[in-house]
């Protein structure tokens, strides 16, 4: 098992399992859109500043296909998600791979000071803006069958794990969360819990299956709310 499991994967604390949540959207813009929020949910929420969406090129038991929905309305649907940016990272016959991310937040977190060093002993340029070392990540990708990883960096993986992995630092692998965890492992773990609950949370809305819930770019969306690591621990007990 490598370092990044996928953000694609479900979550089995959700009342309903992803394809359960899609189906209920009898339009195709509705299911994509459903689908991008619910696999963008923490970084909707404000905690994370980018999230990895693979969408694969088969037929769901809804009968769609999210990976031909994306080429055909995904204009439509990025409107609808206007607090999020969508970067091609990858296109394959078989998939497509999207970073999705809010432009402030990663902008913050790509000009930490700690992480600029990891990015430079990654070999990446000191003085690259943000834009230029999100091309190099879609470069790296493009040139290998696996993430590169740093990608960790720019998703939000706390910088003392992804360093550690990359053999940059040592540190004792301590457990397996979304991501592999080194050392003290209770800020990392509280972290993938804030994660957790933003997903969990998420799904709960798209399984009333109502359509006025599929735009978010208005501050009474339900989904909003001020988010501290103690609220969002008290939300996912109160949901769970």
């Amino acid at each position: 098992m490598g370092f990044y499991q996928s953000d694609n994967q479900g979550n089995t604390n959700l009342q309903k399992t992803a394809p359960e949540l899609l189906a209920q959207f009898n339009d195709p813009l509705d299911c994509l859109t459903a689908h991008l929020m619910l696999e963008c949910s923490e970084v909707i929420a404000g905690v994370k500043p980018a999230n990895l969406v693979s969408l694969v090129n088969r037929t769901r038991p809804c009968g769609r296909n999210l990976y031909q929905l994306w080429h055909s309305l995904h204009q439509e649907a990025e409107a609808r998600l206007s607090t999020i940016n969508f970067l091609i990272l990858q296109t394959k016959e078989r998939a497509i791979l999207l970073l999705c991310y809010n432009r402030e937040q990663l902008e913050q977190q790509l000009s930490h000071a700690g992480i600029r060093t990891l990015l430079h002993k990654a070999g990446y340029k000191q003085t690259s803006t943000v834009p230029e070392l999100v091309t190099e990540l879609k470069q790296r990708i493009a040139k290998q069958d696996h993430f590169p990883h740093e990608i960790g960096l720019f998703i939000g993986y706390p910088a003392k794990d992804v360093a550690a992995f990359m053999g940059l630092v040592k540190l004792p692998f301590a457990c397996q969360a979304l991501w592999k965890i080194y050392g003290n492992p209770s800020q990392s773990l509280d972290l993938a819990e804030n994660y957790r609950c933003c997903r969990q949370k998420m799904g709960l809305i798209l399984a009333t299956g109502d359509q006025r819930v599929l735009k978010i770019h208005h501050s009474e969306h339900p989904f909003y709310y001020q988010h501290n690591d103690i609220k969002l621990q008290n939300l996912c007990r109160r949901l769970s």
